[in-house]
């Protein structure tokens, strides 16, 4: 079996060839592999190399690290530039973040994901897009998947509203809004997964596909899929707690709008069927910024057409929710201070008026100069 390593390596990701697949492999466990503009250089580099290459069959990207395949983006450096004035960072950030974003969605090569431990906001951006690259998401057991932006007055950014948009009934919504984390069984019910595998098998993946011989990409799909056949996720995935909900969630989350929504739920508190759940939703929809659970609500909503869209869209708000929104204290007492007590711009749910989320949606730039008007598709 040849190795060959891709100029692009970062001692935060590894890239290389190994028996005609590429192999991108994220080091940089103490941050539980969280992007830095590095990594996002590092492995857009080894992908435009293996596009054209006939060395290259597909893509596989994973972690080595039990605890986490990536969560998300390097929260604490835009932080620490906005803190600076370094707006040009942190566009320069977002900017690379969702080129390569949809450098994976339209790949022309099957890319996989193999997804394990921690897989939240950037950690998604970097995976789904395997679905439409005739790839696969393989998760596995120790999966933590989700979109927490709403924790730190954020949106689910990264093109996931476009996944989010395509999820059975109203769970998109649900997961915009609340940010809540879902495991393997969910992720495989609401189509965020392809296919599953337990955590110790994938050394043992890996080396089968380091040593069977492949002709083409499709072969190496085959494999993946062959090895994890053996493989049952428990629960399965139609008695996960996400399949449980889902009456519930389809019934509150389809209303337009989050006063609506949490309205819906203190009734349904108050003399429903499912007071805890009610009670249980109500808490986190209380907890999470109201301007960012409106804005996501309203990605999802937005995200019926190209992902180059959803991508472009998710610039322009990355700029209002760091200048205008709640993302700066949001991180500041999650993350920073870790007082947990942010002060949001709105201090209840009810007091967002559809105004001020339409404004959080104005394009700081004019189509023809937008930094991301060449993508397609």
């Amino acid at each position: 079996m040849s190795i060959s390593a891709s100029p692009a390596i970062s001692d935060e990701v590894a890239t290389y060839v190994a028996n005609r697949i590429g192999f991108i492999e994220l080091e940089r466990p103490k941050a539980l592999n969280a992007l830095s503009t590095g990594m996002i250089r590092a492995m857009h580099a080894a992908l435009d190399q293996w596009r054209e290459d006939p060395d290259v069959l597909a893509v596989v990207v994973r972690s080595q690290h039990p605890r986490a395949f990536c969560a998300g983006g390097d929260i604490r450096f835009l932080y620490e530039s906005a803190q600076r004035g370094e707006h040009d960072a942190r566009d320069t950030f977002f900017i690379e973040e969702y080129r390569l974003n949809h450098a994976i969605f339209t790949y022309p090569k099957p890319y996989i994901a193999l997804m394990n431990g921690v897989v939240m906001g950037g950690g998604m951006g970097i995976s789904q897009g395997a679905h439409r690259t005739g790839g696969l998401r393989v998760v596995t057991g120790s999966i933590k998947m989700a979109m927490p932006e709403t924790r730190i007055g954020l949106f689910p950014d990264v093109g996931a509203g476009w996944f989010l948009a395509r999820t059975p009934g109203a769970i998109g919504r649900y997961l915009a809004v609340t940010g809540e984390t879902i495991g393997a069984a969910d992720a495989l019910y609401a189509g965020l997964a392809d296919t599953y595998i337990d955590d110790a098998a994938l050394p043992a993946l890996v080396d089968t596909l380091r040593g069977e011989r492949f002709e083409r990409g499709a072969d190496v799909v085959a494999c993946i899929e062959r090895e994890t056949l053996a493989h049952q996720v428990v629960p399965r995935p139609e008695a996960s707690s996400l399949a449980n909900a889902r009456a519930l969630i389809d019934r509150h989350f389809a209303l337009p709008d989050v006063a609506r929504i949490l309205a819906s739920l203190e009734r349904e508190r108050n003399g429903g069927g499912a007071a805890d759940w009610a009670e249980q939703m109500i808490a986190v929809l209380r907890e999470r910024s109201p301007l960012s659970m409106a804005v996501s609500l309203e990605v999802v909503t937005r995200a019926e057409g190209s992902m180059a869209d959803v991508l472009r869209s998710d610039l322009d708000l990355t700029r209002s929710s760091f200048l205008h929104g709640d993302t700066i204290e949001g991180i500041r007492a999650r993350i920073i201070d870790k007082d947990n007590a942010p002060r949001w711009r709105f201090a209840r749910i009810e007091d967002v008026n559809p105004a001020e989320v339409e404004k959080m949606f104005e394009s700081p730039w004019p189509a023809n100069e937008h930094p991301l008007r060449d993508l397609r598709g």
